[in-house]
């Protein structure tokens, strides 16, 4: 059971999950930063919304507990994303949970902006009857400009085109042809100023994208553009906009997010052509449940040592459908080829055999690693920090990849200077095979307890190590013996149903004909049952 420490309200369903795991949640809100310092020791999970700032010394002081930081939303400038790298913190996030309700409010402040609706409404409540006044524009026919064409702003494209406006858009990193396949022309940044009606904002806060929306780039801006951000405060240059509309050059704003929040005072709320909400962007009963569940699932997951989809700071790719499966096996061969070194190896090289060799398979390597170091190390391993402790401790890895394979669909192959290991999947419930060590074949599951003996190839050598194995009281469950390619040696791979006593190694290593003998513990595969002896 681990700590989670939460520290903002998320979904019920969220804290029930953790529970329901039989991890202890404890719910510290409205915390201090002195008191995050204090609350996060011993901590495994830090859970938080958007108030709670992650700073180095937050992550310093649950160094050695904490695993993971879980944000229950999207953005993530109040975490120290690169101080919980370097100290092997995962970071994950939710990044679909409120991409619907920040698109709707994105839609909804441009319709309140074009129409005027929150001031002739404060107009109407106090007694003042203005239709003249509060006179609107339509959103059709209008040109509206998108800077960031990701989740969320893809959705306001989608829901802008039915009011019937033209959609252009500016992302470095959507190509012209997937643009226009949704209906939306690129061009660059300053083009888009230049042509638009509306300009709405769907940007992370980043060192590169502070102040983006800024004075240099308004003064460009077609006369009377309108800004709209329900993204993230600072993106927007707020005193440059205020400037802009005070002059008449712009022709109004929306905004759900400011450079300082809470925000309760600034030139803008003055100015009669902007709409301002306090952060609602997410603030929908459907996007907080969904953000509490998705960022259970993730903690969850991070706190299990297994793949997490959402992890922010982890070296490598999603993993596809195909990539997935062999997750759990990588890690596994990891630990297999670590305890045939007894230790760390010099260097790794990692061979991709079959359709994975058309994969990303980054984050196979990275769950390699893991298994590698799990093997020999007292600092907690995960995807993040294994790249790390690889680059410590000198270990050169090298990837290759070959399309085909003589006897697998899929093979991965992991080589030393002195051993190698490789594995597939294998039947309908693709089940993991060790199928080759140190270049002898054999196949046998994975399991808790394993031991590889190399012995001279001639009559009674299984004998051997079976009444050994037995006089001990251990039970082999399953066993393959691979002879090798010059018929000299051959090799045995046992599950056993517990590990085996120091002194039975002992007994085996100076048996007559035993070449060497390994110990493998594998902590994730299944303790193998009573079986052969």
């Amino acid at each position: 059971m681990s700590r989670v420490l939460v520290t903002e309200e998320i979904a019920d369903r969220g804290l029930d999950a953790l529970r329901e795991a039989g991890h202890e949640v404890d719910v510290r809100l409205a915390i201090t930063p002195d008191e995050l310092v204090e609350a996060i020791r011993g901590a495994s999970a830090l859970v938080i919304r958007s108030a709670t700032k992650v700073t180095q010394e937050v992550l310093e002081q649950g160094s050695g507990d904490l695993v993971v930081v879980g944000r229950a939303g999207i953005g993530l400038d109040n975490v120290d994303v690169e101080s919980a790298t370097r100290l092997g913190v995962m970071v994950v996030n939710a990044p679909e949970s409120n991409i619907v309700s920040a698109a709707e409010h994105t839609i909804a402040l441009i319709l309140a902006q074009a129409r005027n609706i929150p001031q002739a409404h404060q107009a109407l409540v106090a007694g003042r009857w203005e239709r003249s006044r509060w006179e609107g524009i339509e959103c059709s026919g209008k040109t509206l400009g998108i800077v960031g064409l990701g989740r969320v702003g893809a959705l306001v494209a989608q829901r802008a085109h039915a009011l019937g406006m033209r959609l252009v858009a500016y992302d470095p990193y959507i190509s012209p042809e997937r643009a226009q396949r949704m209906g939306v022309v690129a061009m660059t940044l300053e083009q888009l100023v230049s042509e638009s009606d509306f300009l709405t904002v769907h940007l992370p806060k980043t060192p590169e994208t502070v102040g983006l929306i800024g004075k240099d780039l308004l003064a460009r801006a077609k006369p009377g553009l309108r800004i709209v951000n329900v993204a993230r405060g600072g993106v927007v240059d707020e005193e440059a906009l205020a400037e802009g509309i005070r002059s008449g050059r712009l022709g109004g704003a929306a905004l759900d997010v400011f450079a300082k929040e809470p925000c309760t005072d600034s030139p803008l709320f003055s100015l009669d052509s902007v709409v301002v909400t306090p952060h609602l962007g997410a603030s929908t009963v459907e996007a907080q449940d969904r953000a509490g569940i998705t960022i259970a699932e993730q903690v969850l997951l991070a706190l299990a040592g297994e793949f997490v989809p959402y992890a922010v700071n982890v070296g490598a790719g999603a993993a596809t459908e195909t990539v997935k499966p062999f997750l759990l096996l990588a890690e596994e061969l990891g630990r297999f080829l670590a305890c045939l070194e007894d230790g760390l190896p010099g260097k790794l090289e990692v061979e991709y055999q079959g359709g994975l060799a058309g994969e990303d398979t980054r984050i196979l390597t990275l769950s390699v690693l893991k298994g590698i170091f799990a093997a020999g190390t007292e600092e907690p391993v995960s995807y993040v920090n294994a790249p790390r402790l690889a680059e410590e401790r000198g270990l050169e890895v090298r990837e290759s990849m070959t399309s085909s394979t003589r006897d697998y669909v899929n093979l991965v192959t992991l080589r030393s200077s002195s051993h190698s290991v490789a594995g597939t999947l294998s039947g309908p419930a693709a089940k993991p095979r060790v199928v080759l060590v140190d270049d002898h074949s054999v196949e046998v599951p994975p399991s808790r307890h394993m031991l590889v003996v190399r012995n001279d190839d001639r009559p009674g050598m299984i004998g051997t190590v079976g009444k050994v194995l037995g006089d001990a009281g251990v039970s082999i469950s399953s066993m393959a013996v691979g002879p090798s390619a010059e018929g000299e040696t051959a090799l045995m791979v046992l599950s056993t149903d517990r590990p085996i006593p120091f002194h039975v190694l002992d007994v085996l290593r100076v048996a007559d004909g035993i070449l060497d003998v390994h110990q493998v513990e594998i902590p994730s595969a299944p303790t193998a049952s009573r079986g052969l002896a």
